[in-house]
């Protein structure tokens, strides 16, 4: 009587010896991953080809599938990983081989799916030259002028803010987290503004998916991180603990990585000027706060007097906001923050930002640039963000 066996594994021959199905997906993936890293870096134009025809139909599909679950799935999915990794190591623990074979594979997925929805990204046109920005060496004046304008915004959101219901004292270690509400709120804010920007950018415009919080935010803390694009899911996830201010900018920050632009120093600016062009408050305020730390940052080192005096007249709740987050994350300070600060700036190198975790400063260029387009429309009528 003839048997077939179904609990052997599929394999192939090559040069009549073995060869498995698991073996043949893992050189496909690790191959075609390779093929499409090349093409980015070597092949000019290919990047932004990719960026604004392909990539979009994944955020379209893949990302508006994701976005239908109010809960980040790659969150979901590390801990089912790491439950079948356990499972599966005690199962085959007599076979080693088997095990390798499934960790390689399971890597080499991963890795084309990051290079399908981020790595090629990282090789199209930036934003800057997208958005007719004029980036250029900036005097100390004009960054003060900058300083200057954020801090006077700042305190006209603080007023708005503390004549609503509950006032605006800025946050302190005794308030409670925000609600899931409230981040759903802020999650359909956040694709708001991305959307209103990007009909002042054309670059920005499309589909924003829905930007999950994470459940178990303190992994983002401990390594010091806001919030985190998956490449695996085309989602952007943030960190619903940090200091509530840090919340409007990193939605929009992530969500920038989902139009494609993955450069951190680019996803910090869009993250600003979304929040400052919002139509909700909240956001306006956090877009300035944020611009301000990054430009006072730059003003305290060229001038350290001129960020003293502007500091001075920030409004206390702002200050009392900026103490608090100064506080939150000092306390996460230690082995693990700095290990992941050095891994963070390998993979930023990996993909050709050559500043590693420095090119975050840059983004104030970008934001004197933008200052400075607005301030030429101001002078014939208006203001800097009208």
């Amino acid at each position: 009587m003839n048997r077939l066996s179904t609990n052997r594994p599929s394999k192939f021959t090559v040069k009549g010896r073995p060869f498995s199905l698991t073996a043949l997906l893992t050189l496909l993936f690790a191959a075609a991953s390779l093929l499409l890293q090349l093409a980015a870096r070597r092949i000019p134009g290919f990047g932004q080809w990719y960026a604004v025809t392909i990539y979009p139909m994944i955020t379209g599909s893949l990302g508006r599938f994701m976005g239908i679950f109010p809960f980040s799935i790659t969150e979901l999915g590390l801990y089912l990983l790491i439950i079948l990794f356990i499972v599966s190591l005690v199962r085959s623990w007599p076979r080693p081989l088997k095990i390798l074979g499934r960790l390689l594979l399971g890597a080499s997925l991963l890795l084309f799916l990051f290079t399908l929805n981020c790595g090629i990204n990282y090789y199209r046109q930036p934003f800057s030259a997208l958005s007719g920005l004029t980036v250029q060496p900036s005097s100390s004046q004009e960054l003060y002028d900058l300083c200057s304008w954020l801090a006077a915004q700042i305190q006209d959101c603080v007023q708005e803010l503390s004549s609503e219901e509950n006032g605006f004292p800025g946050q302190t270690s005794r308030e409670p987290l925000p609600s899931f509400p409230k981040l759903l709120e802020y999650g359909r804010q956040g694709q708001m503004a991305m959307e209103q920007i990007g009909e002042e950018f054309p670059a920005l415009a499309g589909f924003y998916p829905s930007p999950k919080p994470l459940l178990l935010s303190r992994i983002l803390s401990v390594q010091q991180l806001c919030g985190i694009y998956s490449p695996f899911t085309v989602e952007a996830n943030y960190n619903r603990e940090m200091p509530l201010y840090n919340i409007p900018h990193t939605i929009c920050h992530e969500l920038s990585h989902l139009r494609g632009f993955m450069r951190e120093d680019e996803a910090n600016f869009i993250g600003y000027i979304a929040c400052i062009r919002s139509d909700d408050l909240y956001f306006r305020y956090s877009g300035y706060l944020m611009g301000w730390v990054y430009a006072g940052n730059a003003l305290a080192q060229a001038d350290p007097e001129g960020f003293a005096s502007l500091r001075a007249s920030l409004p206390q709740a702002a200050l009392t906001d900026l103490s608090y987050n100064n506080a939150y994350w000092d306390s996460f300070q230690g082995t693990v923050a700095e290990v992941s600060t050095k891994v963070n700036d390998t993979y930023l190198k990996l993909q050709d930002q050559q500043d590693g975790v420095q090119s975050y400063g840059r983004a104030v260029d970008l934001m004197l640039a933008y200052y400075r387009q607005q301030a030429v429309t101001a002078s014939f009528g208006g203001s800097p963000t009208e």
